[in-house]
């Protein structure tokens, strides 16, 4: 039996740590946005490079509070990908906004810059840019997007750029990390990402002092100072316990990282023949694997194969956001997105998380291959 995850196990290394870092909370008596929020955001801005970070309650609330602090509103349209989490669309519309898909590249599966000029050279044709304001590429499985080729479209277009890191803490192009080439960029620490917290957070990451003050009132009722309210801002608030648990975890995380990677390079080296597709790392990037995503056209034979020898094995994702039923009303049909369509038909993810056992690995690998053998 090899679990897909198991959170237990990391844990079980931590919980002394934890457990001191509880009492704390517990005798100081304040357990939303304090002393552990306040530390934990430095130290986070600090690890990815940026000068300001601001947590908030989730992934979801980071990338709704980032197009709020934009402007974008009702009617505005923003450019991102159909193959990720639902979030990464559901948050332009949570704000008003209009979400609109460009294809990915079919390795790497992020937004693929070329299809993203060739949009906007349509859009551009059709006298349709106007309501354009901003892209959000999605670093999606712990690859980063082709951020230097986004940027300089979204230069020449003057669109603002929210990076989706939301599965990337820690990923690199070239010596910088995700989170510091958009305007903003947002991260969610949902228990099972590369950085988890025991619930839900998130956060928003910033060079601009301005944006930072501006996602402080919208996490908080608008609130510059008790009972102050100088804009309509809601309750999106980090607490102190997850505050307190995130900054422990941090310290952890390029080992954690190290750990993924070494566990994906055992993989790739041990399955590369069986006629996977495996995940590639692009020139210049660093993967932090918070996914190990193959691909086949017998991905469904595949799946049922290792969950009958108790191998958890999961599909991210099956259907992608343009096809859902919550977005029929945008008019996307069955071939809009070719690479993205074919993607979501042939994705499985496999067993990938630090605490991985050596005997799990071989326990994966021989699944995989014992499928492939008795498909020749």
């Amino acid at each position: 039996m090899v679990p897909f995850f198991d959170l237990t196990r990391q844990h079980g290394q931590l919980c002394q740590e934890i457990e001191s870092g509880l009492r704390g909370v517990f005798e100081r008596g304040r357990f939303i946005l304090g002393e552990e929020v306040s530390r934990f955001e430095e130290a986070f801005a600090h690890y990815v490079g940026v000068r300001y970070a601001v947590g908030v309650s989730s992934g979801t609330d980071a990338l709704c509070l980032a197009l709020k602090v934009l402007g974008i509103r009702e009617g505005d349209e923003v450019i991102t990908v159909a193959h990720s989490f639902v979030a990464s669309a559901l948050a332009i519309s949570l704000v008003g906004g209009r979400p609109l898909f460009v294809d990915i590249d079919p390795y790497t599966y992020t937004m693929d810059p070329n299809r993203l000029e060739a949009f906007l050279k349509h859009e551009e044709r059709k006298g349709r840019t106007k309501k354009i304001k901003a892209i959000i590429p999605v670093h999606l499985y712990g690859h980063p997007a082709d951020m230097d080729g986004i940027l300089e479209i979204a230069d020449r277009y003057d669109l603002a750029v929210i990076e989706d890191a939301c599965q990337a803490h820690g990923a690199k192009i070239g010596t910088k990390k995700v989170g510091t080439f958009g305007t903003l960029a947002c991260f969610s620490f949902y228990p099972t990402k590369n950085l988890g917290a025991y619930g839900d957070g998130g956060m928003v990451v910033t060079q601009s002092r301005k944006l930072a003050e501006r996602l402080r009132l919208f996490r908080c009722y608008g609130e510059r100072k008790k009972y102050e309210h100088v804009l309509l801002g809601g309750n999106h608030r980090l607490d102190e316990i997850q505050g307190m648990i995130l900054r422990i975890k941090l310290n952890y995380l390029d080992q954690w990282i190290d750990q993924r990677r070494n566990h994906a390079q055992f993989y790739t080296e041990r399955l590369s023949r069986t006629g996977l597709v495996c995940p590639v790392e692009a020139p210049g990037m660093r993967h932090v694997y918070h996914l190990y995503v193959v691909r086949t056209r017998k991905r469904n034979g595949l799946q049922t194969f290792l969950g009958q020898r108790k191998i958890g094995a999961l599909v991210h994702y099956p259907t992608p956001i343009h096809l859902q039923k919550a977005y029929k009303d945008l008019g996307y049909r069955r071939g809009s997105l070719p690479v993205t369509e074919k993607v979501a038909q042939q994705v499985l993810s496999l067993p990938l998380f630090p605490e991985l056992r050596p005997s799990e690995l071989e326990e994966v690998v021989d699944g995989v291959q014992s499928f492939f053998e008795r498909c020749h």
